[in-house]
This record gives C-alpha cells, sequence and structure tokens, in this order.
C-alpha cells in the first residue's frame, strides 16, 4: 500500500501486486512500513516485535541522532519524515507531547494513528485521550489500541496472561488496519467499539486487582476479627487470670488458629452464593429472572474467595508442619517426660483417643488434598483442558467433598471441647465453633437441595420450565 497516497484520494487498501522476476517467477511482496513516534522502553519493545513481525520501522524523534539504542534494522528520522513514510503510525507518548502533532497535520492527513497512552490516574482529564487526539487531528482515523500492553509483554510475546489486543475507533477500515498488524504480531484483537470506548480501556491498566477487592476486604476482615477474638480469649485472658505471660503464643499458636478459621469460613463463602441462587430458582419458578445485585458480585468472585482459602490452608499447614521443632512443644514434651520418670509413672494407650488423632490428621490430608486439585482446576490453562462435566463435577461435587472432609476434620478437633465448659473462657466458645457455623448450613442446605424431590424441580427449572401460575405448580410451560 502506498504510503505517499495523494490526498483526497479513496481510503480504499488495494490488494498488493505480485511482481515476476526476470524468469517469471513471483516475487514476495514488499514488507510494510509503519512508524513509531516515542523511543523510549514501549517504543523500543514494540519496534523490536514489528521486525520480527517481517514489517519495516521507522522512529519519529525529536533528536534522531541522539535518540540512544533502538532495534536492529530500524530507521530514524525526523517526526515529519517519518510521518510521510507509513500509512499506520503509532503514538508512544504522553498526552503532554500531543502538542508537537499540532505542526503535523499535513503529515498526518489521512494516516492510522494508534494511540497507546495511559493515564496516571483516572478521570485526569475531560475526556479521553484519543478522543481528544481526534478533535486534534480531526482529518487523521484514530484507533485506541495496545495501550493494555506492556514493553515486558511486548518482549516475551503473547502469553496467558497478556495474549489480547483490545481496540477502538470509528473508522472501520482504520480497525481492520490495525487488527491485521496485531494479528500478525501473534495478539488476540477484541473489538469494544467505537472512539467513545477509549475512556474505558485507558481505564483498564489502572485497575488494581478489580475482581479481588472483596475478597481481600472479607480475608482482612475475617483474620483481623478472628485475631483480635482469639487474643483476647487466649492471651489476655491467661494474663488477667491467671497471671501467665503467654504472648510468645501470638507468632505460631495463634495464627495457625487463625488461617484454618478464616480458610474454612471462606471456603464454606464459595458455596454459599450457588445454594442460595438455587433456592431463589425454586421460590420464583423459573432461571430467567435476574439474581440481586449482592449475589451476582459474590458469586462472580467465588474463584478469587477459594484461592484466598487455599492459601490460608497452605498456611495452616506450613504451621502445623513446624509445632514438633517449636521449643515450647519441646520444652513441655521434655518436662512431662522427666516428670513421669520421676515418679515411676506410665500412660496406657487410648485407643479411642488414637483414632480419633488419626481420623482427624487423615480428614485434613484428604481435605487439603482435595482443596489442592479445586486450586488447580480453576488455572486457565488446566481449566480449558477439561469439558464443562468434569470442570463442574470437580469444582462443585468435589468442592462440597472437600468442604465436608474440612468440617469433620474440625468438628474432630473440637470432639468433647464443644460441651466442656472450661472452653468458654469468659462466656465466649472457641473460635474452630464459629468456624463451623457458615459450613454447616452450606452442607445442610445443599443436602435439602439434594433430595430427589427437590432435585427434580430444580433440574426442571434449569433446563427452561416455568411456573406460569405461582398458586398452581402443575402449570408448566416449556419455553423454545
Amino acid at each position: 500500500m502506498s504510503a505517499d497516497r495523494p490526498s483526497g484520494t479513496s481510503n480504499e487498501v488495494k490488494p498488493e501486486c505480485v511482481s515476476l522476476g526476470p524468469l517469471g517467477a513471483a516475487t514476495a511482496p514488499a514488507q510494510e512500513m509503519l512508524c513509531i513516534f516515542g523511543t523510549g522502553d514501549f517504543g523500543r519493545s514494540l519496534g523490536q516485535r514489528l521486525l520480527q513481525s517481517d514489517y519495516k520501522v521507522i522512529y519519529g524523534s525529536r533528536r534522531p541522532h541522539s535518540c540512544g539504542p533502538l532495534p536492529g534494522g530500524a530507521q530514524v528520522r525526523s517526526h515529519a519524515a517519518a510521518a510521510e513514510s507509513a500509512r499506520v503510525i503509532f503514538l508512544c507518548i504522553h498526552r503532554e507531547n500531543y502538542d508537537i502533532l499540532e505542526t503535523l497535520k499535513n503529515q498526518l492527513k489521512g494516516k492510522v494513528l494508534i494511540d497507546v497512552s495511559n493515564n496516571l490516574k483516572k478521570n485526569m482529564y475531560p475526556e479521553a485521550n484519543a478522543e481528544y487526539l481526534q478533535k486534534l487531528i480531526p482529518e487523521a482515523q484514530v484507533v485506541k489500541a495496545f495501550n493494555t500492553l506492556s514493553a515486558w509483554g511486548l518482549q516475551n510475546g503473547p502469553s496467558d496472561a497478556n495474549k489480547q489486543v483490545y481496540l477502538c475507533g470509528s473508522s472501520a477500515e482504520a480497525k481492520q488496519a490495525v487488527t491485521e498488524v496485531a494479528t500478525k504480531m501473534g495478539f488476540a484483537v477484541l473489538d469494544r467499539g467505537v472512539l467513545t470506548a477509549a475512556r474505558e480501556l485507558e481505564d483498564f491498566p489502572l485497575q488494581l486487582f478489580p475482581e479481588w477487592k472483596l475478597p481481600l476486604w472479607l480475608a482482612f476482615g475475617l483474620t483481623t476479627f478472628f485475631f483480635f477474638y482469639l487474643l483476647i480469649r487466649d492471651i489476655v485472658y491467661s494474663y488477667v487470670e491467671r497471671g501467665e505471660d503467654r504472648s510468645f503464643r501470638i507468632m505460631v499458636s495463634l495464627a495457625n488458629q487463625v488461617c484454618p478459621i478464616v480458610s474454612l469460613i471462606m471456603l464454606a463463602l464459595c458455596y454459599l452464593p450457588g445454594v442460595i441462587a438455587a433456592f431463589f430458582q425454586l421460590y420464583r419458578g423459573t432461571k430467567y429472572q435476574r439474581f440481586p445485585d449482592w449475589l451476582d458480585r459474590w458469586m462472580l468472585c467465588r474463584k478469587q474467595l477459594g484461592l484466598l482459602a487455599l492459601g490460608f490452608a497452605s498456611l495452616h499447614v506450613l504451621y502445623s508442619l513446624v509445632i514438633p521443632i517449636r521449643f515450647y512443644v519441646r520444652h513441655r514434651i521434655a518436662v512431662s517426660t522427666i516428670l513421669k520418670f520421676k515418679e515411676n509413672l506410665t500412660t496406657e494407650l487410648d485407643t479411642t483417643v488414637a483414632w480419633r488423632s488419626d481420623s482427624f490428621y487423615a480428614m485434613g490430608i484428604l481435605g487439603f488434598g482435595l482443596f489442592l486439585l479445586l486450586g488447580i482446576t480453576s488455572l486457565p490453562s488446566v481449566s480449558n483442558a477439561l469439558s464443562w462435566r468434569e470442570f463442574s463435577f470437580i469444582q462443585s461435587k468435589l468442592g462440597h467433598l472437600t468442604l465436608f472432609l474440612c468440617s469433620f476434620h474440625t468438628y474432630l478437633y473440637g470432639w468433647s471441647r464443644f460441651i466442656s465448659p472450661l472452653n468458654y473462657k469468659w462466656y465466649t466458645p472457641p473460635g474452630y465453633m464459629l468456624s463451623l457455623v457458615v459450613p454447616t448450613v452450606v452442607l445442610i442446605l445443599k443436602l435439602l437441595i439434594t433430595l430427589p424431590c427437590v432435585d427434580r424441580s430444580l433440574t426442571r427449572i434449569r433446563r427452561g420450565w416455568e411456573r406460569t401460575n405461582p398458586a398452581d405448580d402443575s402449570k408448566l410451560s416449556l419455553l423454545t
């Protein structure tokens, strides 16, 4: 395609001609020249990637003779000369430097300008950078694209985390030209509409874990609450009532109580919204009514809740592994052994306690093993290799089994402590007892849903049936 097309001609892209050599053999079409304004990290990485994708690259710079090292094979000229050499121009410059473009209106007329800029914060300017650029150069075709990629992503190629290029623009021809370039570079293109969507694309890189905010706040709240709750019960209580200084238990013992409590509650919160949604559908007699917004947001962050729960469970495992080497534990074992030796005492094996302790450890090991399986299958690279039935079986059926095993593990830990008055310090229940409330509710509600009479109705609703008359459940209609 011609880079120095006369102004006023059609913007239609003509097919490239294939020339014949002296012996009539076809020769490859000439490489297309692309222009980049900006020689910073992103501009250099972009140029390197374009060269690897069989494009010619020319840089436009204010200081073409002293702009630093550039990718091998790239040319560098002044902005005006570089703009005249290519039809597609990448603007790798900040908005505050757009003033240099006003002097290049003639050279940029009819060109495709790809705005890759981002801002330091949201709503920094009254309009999006791309919209401002379009007003500044009205005779150019502005496309917002590549702003969600990093220089590192361009250097290392598309991966699971950054293989998509979002773009928007008001010219279908310009977007097609950008799509061809991005596809040739190995990226998948997602068209977000006209140029007014540029604000959304520019705000996207400024988001900080948008899907993790609720789970992180929930984890922080639960951790803080149970830390101070157990601090009062175990540390403050011993100091006030018995005069014992047990503050050393904060580092390991207290943390090893908080982690499994938070993990179990958050695991239960992964499955509670699904149960609530099922009861909503049973009550309404249809699956075609939207759930409340709070339930929608809750269901959308279940994966993040589960991964955080797995993180706390992993910490619990690590803390438990160091228990035998703790000074406090070794000291207690030594004192107990010496005391029994002096008094010539022996302790007979209590098989009931042995069964309980072995069952306690077995449930914990099995529960954590399934927990790891849930976490692994939630990874995109693994879940994409599973069918929907396989994924649903692991995340739903094995997920509820994991919740049961972890809850049973906690029940075995409590055992007779549930009815012992000594465990209700200052009339407060132990932390592990509070952690069982939500999981027990979830398991009971799930059991009710799996009852044949309830399961048949729920399956029928999820297959498209609606209850036409809430007062008469027998009148059903099939949506087509």
